[in-house]
Order: C-alpha cells, then sequence, then structure tokens
C-alpha cells in the first residue's frame, strides 16, 4: 500500500505543531508556577527525576522503534496478519520492559540522596516522590503504549499528537489548580501519573478506532524476531548514548553545583528544547512517510524528497536560531523575574543558541536514517559521543572558575554533537543508502545554511539592539524586530521555499 506522503506530512505537521506550541506554552507556564511559588530546589528536583527516569528508559532497549520500522514493509504490502503478528510480539515486550524499568528503579533508590549536593526541600519525603516519578514512568509499558506502534507505522503520528495535545491540556490545567490551591508538590505528582494512565486509555480507543483490524494476535517466525532483537540492540546502544548525553548533563550539575544549577541550567535547557520541538515537529512528520517511500520509490527520487525536505527543515532552524540568539537572554531574565542564581552571563545563552543549530542540523538526517532502519553502522557513536560530552564535562567543572562551570558542562555537549554524531550519522546514510556525490551536494547545502545562520544571528541582535525598552515590554517589542528582520531575509532569499511551504499547509 503506497501511502500518500505529502498528505500524510501535512498532516502529521499541523497536528505536531499544535502539540509543540501547547508543549512551549504549559510547560513553560508550569515551571514559572514552581519557580513563582514552590522555588528553584523543588524545579531542580523535578529535574533531577527527569533525569534519572531517563536511565530508566533505557529499559525499552530501543523495541519499540525498531518494531515500527520492521511494520514498513508489511504496511507497503498490505500484509494484515503480519502486523498483527508484531503487534502481539510488541505487547509481550513492552510488558517485559515495564518490569525492567520498575526493578531497575528500585535498586536505584537507595543510591538517590547521593545524587543531590546539599539539602532536599524541607517537609519532603525524597523516596515516596521518587516512587511515585518511577511508577509513572513505568505504567506505559504495562498499559497500552504499544498501540502506538499501529499509528506510526501507518503515518498517523497526527492522532498521537492530537491524544498528546488534548491530555497536556488537561494536565496541566489540573496541575495549576493543585499548584495555586495548595502549593503541594505531591499532589503534582499525583495528577502527572493519573493523566500518564488517561492517554494510554486514549491511545488504544483511536488505534482500535482506526484500525479495528489490527489487534495482538499469531506470533512472529524465528528469523523477524532475530531481525527486531538484531535493531533494538543497536538502537539500544543508540539509546546509553543518548541518555548519557542528555541527562549526564543535570546529574553533574547536581553532585557538584547543587539543585539550584540544576535549575538555572534546566531553563536554558528547558527554552531549547521546547523550540527544537518545533523543528522536531516538522522532521518526525515525515518518518512514516519517508520509510514507505523506501520501500515503493527510487534512491535518486528518495534524495530529492531527502533535500526538499531537509531544506524546509533548515528554514525553520534558521529561523528559530537566530530569533531565539537575539532575545534569549531577555526573556530569561523576565521569566526569572531577575532572579541573579537563575539568571548566567551572556555566553550561556550563546552556548545554548550554538548547541540548538548544530542539534536541529543533522534531523533530516537522523529521521531518514530512522526510517531505512540504519542503526548496524552507528551503533558505537552515541556511547563515543557520550563519554567524549562526559568526559569533558567534568574535566571542564573541576578546571574552570566557579562563574563558567555550567559553561564548560554545555560545550562538552556541543562537542560531543558537532565532532562525533554529525560526522558519523552522516557518513553512514550516504554510505549505507545514499551516495558519496549526494553526500557532497548535501554538505555543501549545510555550508551554506551555516554560513547564512550566522548573517542571520547578527541581522537578529542588531534588530533587538535598537529597541531600548527593559523587562516585559522590552521584551515584546525585541522578539517582534528579531522575528520580523528574520522572517524578511528568508522570505527575500527563499521565497519559494517558503511559499510552497505555507501552501501546503493550507491545502486540505
Amino acid at each position: 500500500m503506497k501511502l500518500d506522503f505529502a498528505r500524510h506530512a501535512r498532516r502529521n505537521m499541523l497536528a505536531g505543531l499544535l502539540f509543540s506550541g501547547i508543549r512551549l506554552v504549559f510547560p513553560f507556564l508550569n515551571r514559572t508556577l514552581f519557580l513563582w511559588l514552590l522555588g528553584p530546589e523543588f524545579l531542580g528536583l523535578n529535574g533531577l527525576f527527569a533525569s534519572v527516569l531517563g536511565v530508566m528508559s533505557l529499559a525499552e532497549l530501543g523495541f519499540g522503534t525498531a518494531v515500527i520500522c520492521s511494520m514498513y514493509k508489511p504496511v507497503a504490502d498490505g500484509d494484515r496478519a503480519l502486523l498483527r503478528a508484531y503487534l502481539n510480539f510488541f505487547r509481550t515486550l513492552y510488558r517485559w520492559v515495564g518490569t525492567a524499568v520498575f526493578v531497575f528503579g528500585l535498586c536505584l533508590a537507595p543510591f538517590l540522596r547521593r545524587l543531590i549536593h546539599g539539602d532536599v526541600p524541607a517537609g519532603v519525603d525524597l523516596y515516596v516522590l521518587y516512587f511515585a516519578h518511577l511508577f509513572n514512568t513505568a505504567a506505559s509499558y504495562f498499559f497500552f503504549a504499544y498501540r502506538g506502534s499501529i499509528l506510526s507505522a501507518h503515518a498517523r503520528r497526527d492522532v498521537i499528537s492530537n491524544i498528546s495535545s488534548f491530555v497536556e491540556v488537561l494536565k496541566y490545567v489540573s496541575v495549576f489548580l493543585v499548584l495555586f490551591l495548595t502549593r503541594n508538590y505531591y499532589g503534582y505528582v499525583a495528577v502527572t501519573v493519573a493523566f500518564t494512565l488517561l492517554y494510554n486509555l486514549l491511545l488504544l480507543r483511536e488505534s482500535r478506532r482506526l484500525f479495528p483490524d489490527l489487534f495482538p494476535e499469531g506470533n512472529l517466525d524465528a528469523e523477524r524476531k532475530r531481525s527486531v532483537i538484531s535493531d533494538a540492540k543497536s538502537i539500544f546502544l543508540h539509546k546509553v548514548g543518548g541518555t548519557v548525553t542528555n541527562s549526564s548533563d543535570n546529574l553533574v550539575i547536581s553532585g557538584a553545583l547543587g539543585l539550584v544549577a540544576v535549575a538555572a541550567y534546566g531553563n536554558y535547557y528547558y527554552v531549547v528544547t521546547s523550540v527544537a520541538g518545533l523543528v522536531g515537529t516538522v522532521a518526525t512528520s515525515m518518518t512514516g512517510g519517508f520509510g514507505n517511500k523506501i520501500h515503493t520509490e527510487s534512491r535518486e527520487t528518495n534524495f530529492r524528497l531527502f533535500l526538499k525536505a531537509n531544506r524546509v527543515v533548515m528554514l525553520v532552524a534558521l529561523w528559530c536560531t537566530a530569533v531565539m540568539a537575539a532575545v534569549f537572554q531577555p526573556f530569561i531574565g523576565v521569566w526569572t523575574r531577575e532572579d541573579p542564581t537563575l539568571v548566567r552571563h551572556v555566553v550561556t545563552p550563546l552556548l545554548m543558541v550554538l548547541y540548538f543549530f548544530v542539534n536541529q542540523s543533522r534531523q533530516t538526517v537522523l529521521t531518514f536514517k530512522t526510517a531505512a532502519g540504519l542503526w548496524k553502522g552507528d551503533r558505537w557513536k552515541p556511547l563515543v559521543a557520550g563519554a567524549v560530552n562526559l568526559a569533558i564535562s567534568l574535566g571542564l567543572v573541576v578546571f574552570l572558575p566557579e562563574g563558567w562551570k555550567l559553561d564548560g558542562v554545555i560545550f562538552g555537549t556541543i562537542a560531543s554533537v558537532l565532532f562525533i554524531q554529525v560526522p558519523w550519522e552522516t557518513h553512514v546514510l550516504f554510505t549505507k543508502y545514499f551516495t558519496k556525490a549526494q553526500k557532497h551536494r548535501y554538505w555543501m547545502e549545510q555550508v551554506n545554511f551555516t554560513v547564512l545562520a550566522v548573517w542571520l544571528f547578527f541581522g537578529a541582535w542588531l534588530a533587538a539592539f535598537t529597541v531600548m525598552e527593559s523587562g516585559v515590554m522590552g521584551f515584546l517589542c525585541k522578539s517582534v524586530a528579531a522575528a520580523g528582520a528574520v522572517s524578511a531575509a528568508l522570505l527575500l532569499l527563499f521565497r519559494h521555499d517558503c511559499l510552497e511551504l505555507l501552501d501546503t499547509l493550507r491545502r486540505k
């Protein structure tokens, strides 16, 4: 069955952008309430739990991604019996995963206090909160998260995004009421757990409604099981390295600098990841379509599609990079009410913007590589990158002056992505699927985009610099000036691409 790439990508993108907007606004309000009502210590504690339990998600081993990508061919062939067998296999795997997550979490509990430098907030039972977070992490594996694989394999991530949007809005409204009325962190955690369960129930209902003929039934043959497990092993290595790269920063900061430093870093990192969600949405909306095209179109056709998709992703990334660079620090100042423990010097936001651009420039490569199932070629890349990140971060935390230690952690992450991950994963894609000649054309486009990013940064900064106001009004005026300047420049340089993107989103 040949899927309509443009239709599914457009639908996924619109639903994903809505969800990204919700994830941009509501978590921001949530962090703000944490800072204003509970204080930075609770915010840092929340960030620590997220990092620790991020390590627990390694127990998933990459089975989810491996099974979804294995489904692309049966979807293209219309083999429903095989899809049911994959779904049954996936359900069994996730039940084992849920058990492993919970057991690993129990084993880590005795060491939890050692991960925190200094005191925990008064009146808090660290272990009660930890076990509630642990149950929330493990719950999806025991319930119906596996049903999302059917939707993803059919390029219907818009359904997942819409469910997520609905649940997130309800969850955060409930959380806000709890924080306003009680200022109780226990209530916050209880609400989070309840809405995790609601999400899984809605996912089950929608997957049954859209694909009533797909349910867990039958068994995969031994060869297909071995293939999934083999792919999962490679994906697991990617997850290990990714977790070391992403979660170790909070652990290093917590152990060396304390919970307030975790909160400060978390604020900057939150802005970057929230904006990155917009770029990621554009890229991941195409994953299912790429997976279908790989089994139905030629490689030359797919390379043209890849370049076109990359231009769209990079245009969004360029706009976000330039605007964010111009207004990042004013935003943090307004958000934290100029709290000196949370507002860093100007180098910190600039490093975070650099990390954002480097990371987002690889999203099309990662998306296509995932759709093609190319994990084995760079399976050691995340471990090497994670080790480099950890080594540089720890070294700079030790040797840099006090006010620069946090920047050392950020620099370690940038170095690991720029010098290890980007070249390695690009090499795999252009040797295992595309050609070396096509690789040269891709790198030339990326160099041009990088040069343009520098010019756009200076243009946005100059536009924001002309605004003399400060405070909330100053931030808003600077944002409008920077966004206007960058938008005008991109429309002038990429008028056809921008209009084509807008027309695609407008079509029904």
